[in-house]
């Protein structure tokens, strides 16, 4: 049964819960592992400071988060249809979890992340096409 999203132990299960379904995930789950080579120990912890900030006002992520899809995209070509599956995971996963307001603004900030991200992302690929 869903639940309000509100503290930072429900931010560690919203992220605990999504990375999960991305590792195991037929399409991306090969990305963070065998491409990216995620560190979860290192990752897991940025990303409930990148979530709590965003959610719930925080101050604790101080990254920089698209250099490393820029080296990444360098590596493995990313997709429009990485970032779709990307967030389809997201906000099944929000939805299986939480509801209300935070919950909500968790999925349009997802959107507009991976939109962004999308965006930028594709731009360093057509670099990379124009330069071979």
């Amino acid at each position: 049964m869903p639940k309000l999203l509100e503290t930072r132990e429900d931010v560690e299960l919203m992220v605990n819960q999504f990375y999960q379904k991305i590792r195991q995930d037929a399409e991306l789950g090969y990305i963070f592992e065998e491409v990216a080579h995620i560190d979860w120990d290192l990752h897991l912890p940025k990303m409930y400071d990148f979530w709590e900030g965003i959610l719930l006002g925080t101050a604790n992520y101080m990254g920089r988060p698209m250099p490393p899809h820029f080296r990444l995209t360098t590596k493995y070509t990313l997709t429009p249809e990485h970032f779709d599956r990307w967030l389809h995971l997201f906000f099944e996963n929000v939805d299986a979890l939480f509801e209300g307001d935070i919950a909500a603004e968790a999925k349009y900030r997802a959107y507009s992340i991976a939109t962004i991200m999308n965006q930028r992302v594709q731009q360093v690929n057509a670099q990379i096409s124009e330069e071979n």
